[in-house]
């Protein structure tokens, strides 16, 4: 399939509309049988759920062209899952996980020529996203809902190189003990806006959230989960049950077990120890590892050996070999990887 004319080299991370789009609805118990439609637009009630109660939970993967030219996506299946778990939480009726993921082959079969070509660095970003959509003035569930996937193409996330960041230790909470904090709803992302504005009007570039209920440990950022690595380098990721349980970082615990041999904790990470670490980085769907140069707690600075230059050596190893998995360099653990075309 011939690709669109896009500048693929200079993509930013915005929103740009494709041909195809899917859509299915929820009404009278159960789910339609979907469609691809080429409307972008949505037309609901002014009462609609998700408009006066904010019930709407949302994904994001990546599809992208691998070396031996495939169009792949990575672990969709876990996406699938999550978004079940997210439904039930908000009182939501779950889309199959196994239509889920064939509704992403769908969606990216159709918008074929926007999955940007290899080596440029760019990919197609998936979101699908669910909401309540019929009139509900009572604070209830919505009876109705829809089911939607839209993709656009988005660049690099480091454009012009790494430049490991600057956060700071947040004064707001990002949830509450059991809150919502280990599903991906909208209403989670909307409270962070003001925490993000703030940072960044400070000159920081993420926050650093703590657990709300003794504000001494640490949780993950407004859309990422923390990765650290110890000075004889362990892999430390904190564990909460008010932490998103993010597919990039689970990925990367297994990669830095199987693949580069090393050891891996998963448990309470407190403020006061993330002095002692010898690097730090964010993980993600968008930028796999985003590394960490220094966190300021108050005015007090805590910087990594790593430095502010470059990623770490274990992050950087960590970063290589998923992404070598994700492009087809390194062979991948089976199921991790779904070829579309």
């Amino acid at each position: 399939m011939e690709k669109k004319k896009i500048d693929w080299e200079n993509l930013g991370f915005s929103y740009i509309p494709t041909d195809k789009r899917y859509v299915a609805n929820f009404k009278d118990g159960k789910w339609d049988d979907g469609a691809l439609i080429t409307d972008a637009n949505i037309v609901m009630n002014e009462c609609a759920g998700v408009l006066q109660y904010a019930q709407t939970i949302f994904e994001g993967l990546k599809a992208y062209t691998t070396e031996d030219g495939h169009i792949v996506a990575f672990r969709p299946d876990l996406n699938a899952e999550r978004l079940v778990n997210s439904a039930k939480r908000l009182e939501m009726p779950p889309f199959p996980a196994e239509r889920f993921v064939d509704a992403v082959v769908q969606v990216v079969k159709a918008n074929a020529a926007y999955v940007p070509p290899y080596g440029s660095g760019a990919t197609l970003y998936i979101r699908p996203y669910m909401f309540g959509i019929n009139p509900v003035i009572g604070v209830k569930p919505a009876d109705e809902y829809q089911f939607r996937i839209f993709t656009t193409p988005v660049g690099p996330y480091f454009k012009g190189g790494v430049k490991p960041l600057t956060i700071c230790v947040s004064d707001f909470d990002r949830a509450a003990p059991h809150g919502t904090g280990h599903i991906k709803a909208g209403l989670n992302y909307a409270m962070s806006l003001h925490a993000i504005v703030t940072a960044h009007a400070n000159g920081f570039d993420e926050n650093m959230y703590l657990d709300s209920a003794t504000r001494t440990k640490v949780e993950e950022t407004g859309g990422a989960n923390f990765i650290f690595i110890t000075k004889d380098n362990k892999v430390v990721t904190p564990h909460s049950d008010t932490i998103l349980p993010s597919i990039t970082r689970r990925s990367l615990l297994y990669v830095a077990e199987h693949y580069l041999g090393l050891e891996v904790e998963e448990r309470d990470v407190y403020l006061e120890e993330v002095k002692e670490f010898a690097e730090c980085g964010l993980c993600g769907t968008a930028a796999v590892i985003s590394p960490v140069g220094k966190v300021v707690d108050h005015g007090k600075e805590i910087c990594f050996p790593s430095g502010m230059e470059k990623m770490g050596p274990t992050i950087q190893k960590l970063y290589d070999t998923l992404t070598g998995i994700q492009m087809g360099h390194i062979e991948a653990p089976e199921g991790w990887i779904k070829v579309i075309e």
